[in-house]
């Protein structure tokens, strides 16, 4: 029997009038699931993955493994002035606790969503 972790990950106050989504696949054949447009108010995700870490949410190797939220017109919203992607680590996840948290800031530096890997990232909260 395999394990499963469910993540729950916060964009905190990301940008109004995103479109912000988990990528679920690799490449040009991937799909954005679970969007949600910003209203500037906090995001929340939340999957379950299988332990040890894959499946099609899960990217990277084997020991450097993360998830993308897809953002504007990779997320579909065509129209979008912005094509960006966060990529949130998954270090430090372990199969002793079956849920954990993480908090992001949503937005960068320029003013648009934050992308690319944060820095820096707070890492897991185990949730009891």
């Amino acid at each position: 029997m395999n394990a499963t972790i469910t993540l729950h990950i916060t964009l905190l106050t990301p940008p109004p009038g995103i479109d912000f989504g988990l990528q679920q696949g690799r490449g040009n054949t991937y799909e954005t699931i679970g969007i949600q447009r910003s209203t500037g108010a906090d995001l929340t995700f939340t999957c379950t993955l299988p332990y040890p870490l894959r499946g099609p949410l899960v990217q990277g190797p084997p020991t450097a493994r993360f998830l993308y939220i897809d953002i504007g017109t990779l997320a579909g919203q065509f129209g979008s002035p912005w094509t960006r992607r966060l990529k949130i680590p998954l270090d430090g996840l372990t199969q002793d606790h079956a849920a954990y948290k993480t908090s992001i800031p949503g937005q960068a530096r320029d003013g648009g969503p934050n992308c690319a890997t944060p820095k820096p990232f707070a890492g897991w909260t185990p949730i009891s």
